[in-house]
């Protein structure tokens, strides 16, 4: 039977970023996939991490930031970016509010993303 997320599930994280969990192992014990709506403030940024989960990142409004071995991708609104399960990066957002949706596969979990301290 489908399953209507009426509430999203809010995610604790430390530097602003608001995430709300619709799919995924906090709100519906769901293990193959999780969707959540960001929004982080102007000028944020994470430590680098090294997920265990493959991620696409849908920018709705603003621009992320994603550094990788690489460099670096401006993700602008209207653009997605793909990153894959061992490759180390990092999120900021630059001068913008910025609002976006991850979908990771697996479900996302405080523990496979390995964020560095």
């Amino acid at each position: 039977m489908p399953q209507l997320i009426s509430q999203p599930a809010k995610i604790e994280v430390p530097g602003g970023k608001e995430i709300l969990e619709y799919v995924g192992k906090v709100i519906t014990d769901t293990d193959g996939v999780s969707v959540a709506k960001m929004v982080a403030p102007p000028n944020w940024t994470e430590p680098f991490q090294t997920p265990e989960f493959d991620e696409v990142t849908l920018v709705i409004r603003g621009k992320v930031q994603v550094e990788h071995s690489s460099g670096a991708t401006i993700v602008n609104a209207g653009e997605a970016i793909l990153t894959k399960a061992g490759e180390r990066i990092r999120y900021s957002t630059l001068e913008l509010e910025t609002e976006y949706v991850a979908v990771c596969v697996p479900a996302f979990t405080p523990s496979s993303v390995n964020r560095e301290d």
